[in-house]
């Protein structure tokens, strides 16, 4: 018996892009990524050999800013000699219930083929990172792949999500149970797209950035807490640096990381993502991720103050970040009791692994900007910090008493 092995390597252009008004007329950076290599060449003979591009704009964008569709024809007129946006931007619900819905995906995959879009032409994606995700996982069947670009128009997606390698929806009440792994042809990122969001929706891309910097970079979280009351104003050139920065490590880590479809165990970027994931579905998505993942940060950061990694004001300075940015680090859901007896929230312990498979890894601190990673949680240990969170909860909300 005999074998061939031979080891495949396949490189990626990974383009991140930053701008301001990115469907003005003027503005040369949206056109110049789709039409890549023909740049600006002189107009293609005929409309069958012009760029197509499918355009998916979230609606709750296009309700606030009813400006925009027609923004967006404009440009695409504009530029009509070489780029042919094949119908009126599609518009889709986005939110976490997108990704709960597989006819959504049908969808996308019915235009695509309605419109005839190859691997040649645009999937354009406009929206927070829920519809990223759908129409990412469209992009990446469809044809065994066709070009995405995504432009995300939240704090999350802009700093963290939409610059990934991942797509998804959730099945069998498990988030991503579907997915894939693509990167996406490139990602604009527009400040200005953010100018409508709801405040809790600006704060909630926050958490990431301290999460890749508590895991990465200690001087960029040394800069947040610098920047804390700014980015709590939502003051714009605290929020630039925030999104470009966080951007970058976490595009740095796909690219120089070694493990961007993670093959192996380790899932350093999902810091304090094991509970928050669960938080999220316990709660029916009246949490939000960002939301989450910052109590799931602080479910970690105490469990590593108990395991003796990480120094107890190092933690309490992780902590008061997080509550300086608005955000609060405790939910009654993380004592809702599951059928197994045991607290629902540690049932993502083993859901965290099965989706990745193989040994269950987590990262956890040893101090600020260096992360660790372990192999077995201590189910006490994570319940005696449990009752950590909330009793330091308690004592901040706690009524000062009156004085007589």
């Amino acid at each position: 018996m005999s074998v061939v092995e031979r080891v495949i390597s396949v490189h990626y252009r990974h383009q991140l892009h930053f701008t301001d008004r990115v469907f003005a007329r003027e503005n040369p950076v949206l056109p110049s990524v789709l039409l890549g290599d023909k740049g600006s060449s002189a107009p293609v003979q005929g409309n069958a050999n012009r760029v197509k591009v499918l355009l998916v704009l979230e609606e709750a964008l296009a309700a606030a800013r009813p400006e925009l569709p027609g923004q967006i024809e404009a440009c695409f007129e504009a530029h009509a000699d070489r780029l042919h946006l094949v119908r009126p931007p599609v518009r889709v619900h986005g939110g976490e219930a997108v990704k709960n819905d597989w006819s959504r995906v049908e969808e996308v995959l019915e235009l695509v083929h309605q419109f005839h879009i190859d691997r040649h032409n645009y999937l354009v994606v406009v929206g927070g990172g829920a519809l990223l995700d759908m129409v990412g996982l469209a992009a990446a069947t469809a044809h065994r792949g066709i070009r995405l670009v995504r432009i995300p128009t939240t704090t999350l997606a802009q700093d963290d999500s939409g610059v990934g390698v991942k797509n998804g929806v959730n099945a069998f009440g498990k988030k991503n149970f579907i997915g894939t792994f693509a990167p996406p042809y490139a990602v604009i990122n527009d400040f200005d797209l953010l100018a409508t969001l709801p405040d809790r929706d600006k704060r909630a891309g926050y958490v990431e950035a301290v999460k890749v910097a508590c895991i990465r970079d200690r001087e960029f979280f040394e800069r947040l807490e610098r920047d804390a009351t700014a980015l709590a104003a939502f003051e714009p050139e605290a929020m630039k640096h925030l999104i470009r920065r966080s951007a970058e490590l976490h595009l740095n880590h796909i690219a120089d990381g070694g493990d961007p479809f993670e093959m192996g165990s380790a899932r350093p970027l999902d810091f304090g993502h094991w509970a928050a994931h669960k938080l999220e579905q316990m709660s029916g998505y009246r949490l939000r991720h960002g939301e989450a993942v910052a109590i799931g940060i602080a479910l970690d950061v105490l469990y590593s103050v108990r395991q003796g990694l990480l120094a107890a004001p190092a933690a309490e300075r992780i902590l008061g970040l997080l509550e300086r940015l608005g955000f609060t680090l405790f939910d009654p859901e993380l004592r809702t009791v599951a059928a197994s007896g045991q607290y629902g929230v540690l049932e993502g312990l083993e859901e965290f692994r099965e989706h990745l498979g193989g040994e269950l890894t987590i990262t956890l601190l040893n101090d600020i900007g260096r992360g660790v990673e372990v192999h077995t949680m201590d189910q006490n240990e994570v319940c005696r910090a449990l009752d950590d969170l909330e009793a330091r909860h308690r004592a901040r909300v706690r009524p000062s008493p009156v004085a007589s």
